[in-house]
């Protein structure tokens, strides 16, 4: 089959054959029409991830796929060959992805029908990204009227995180550069968004709209301690980036760092509200399985929303 793969890190990703995995006890064999880039492909290419997670090599890059079931392994319940599914790859260790023609995914986690109404390219960008700005929302839990502040708007999680916040009827302030990135933000849901420039006076701006501070931040960008400082007295951050209850020491501030869990109800979730118009999949570019490498470099370069890999 073909495939985005390294052949060690740091490298840049080469589109190459490679063996087509065959499933094992629990797995389904997935032949993917459609993926999509994520931070963890351009950081593990970097070599970023070197000390988080086994490397199997040559280590097939990707995460989120959308596709056909091929086959299922031994003792596999719940999915047959046809079926139309998604999700996220979810493994103990890097090497066997998703940009690629084939994949294998544990059938009882990270995989779910997609459901009719539901596009394979947006089912394909909808995994990860979806997952991650679902459980940082639901980790700070606003309610109706309460003020959060998304640090990171412009990018997949961001943008799906804003619709989610939006459709809490919170009220939403989105980090945008003025220009594209702002009309990329505005564009993403039909409810009032205040959007902040963070090259400027973040917290001058922040403190105009919201005098007390705010009372929750997702901090899918920046710098979290600043952002912080811009809760008011009680209020939660949730951070997918690191931050930890021990750098906001002495404050009176509730820290949730979040690891998205790519459980098969959330991703049945995701993908009804995507399905029913109530959530976009904001795809901004599309390439082919060829030109991956040339997409993860976009990716890298700060493109907006999501890039999504045609494999098939």
């Amino acid at each position: 089959m073909r495939a985005v793969v390294v052949e060690s890190v740091p490298a840049t990703p080469v589109v190459t054959e490679a063996d087509t995995p065959r499933p094992e006890a629990g797995e389904l064999l997935v032949r993917v029409a459609a993926s999509s880039v994520n931070g963890m492909d351009a950081a593990t290419a970097a070599g970023y991830a070197q000390d988080m997670i086994e490397h199997r090599f040559p280590l097939v890059l990707g995460q989120d796929f959308a596709g056909t079931v091929r086959a299922v392994g031994e003792g596999v319940e719940g999915f047959a060959v046809g079926d139309a599914v998604f999700g996220v790859v979810r493994k103990p260790f890097l090497g066997a992805g998703s940009l690629a023609e084939y994949v294998t995914v544990p059938a009882a986690y990270g995989v779910a029908p997609i459901p009719a109404g539901l596009a394979v390219p947006d089912a394909g960008a909808l995994g990860l990204a979806g997952t991650a700005a679902w459980d940082s929302l639901n980790a700070v839990a606003p309610a109706e009227g309460e003020t959060v502040l998304i640090s990171g708007a412009t990018g997949g999680v961001g943008a799906l995180a804003l619709q989610l916040a939006a459709a809490r009827r919170v009220k939403v302030i989105a980090t945008a550069r003025v220009g594209a990135e702002a009309d990329f933000v505005t564009g993403l849901t039909k409810e009032p968004v205040h959007l902040v420039d963070f090259t400027g006076d973040l917290a001058a701006h922040i403190r105009e709209i919201a005098p007390d501070g705010v009372d929750a931040v997702l901090h899918l960008a920046g710098d979290g301690v600043q952002l912080a400082g811009l809760l008011r007295s009680g209020g939660r951050i949730a951070s997918l980036i690191g931050l930890t209850q021990d750098a906001v020491e002495g404050r009176d501030v509730t820290v949730h760092p979040v690891m998205a869990d790519t459980v098969p109800t959330t991703l049945t979730a995701l993908a009804e509200q995507a399905a029913s118009g109530a959530l976009r999949v904001p795809i901004t570019a599309t390439y082919p399985l060829e030109q991956a490498p040339e997409a993860i470099a976009a990716f890298g370069a700060g493109a907006l929303g999501k890039i999504a890999i045609a494999c098939s």
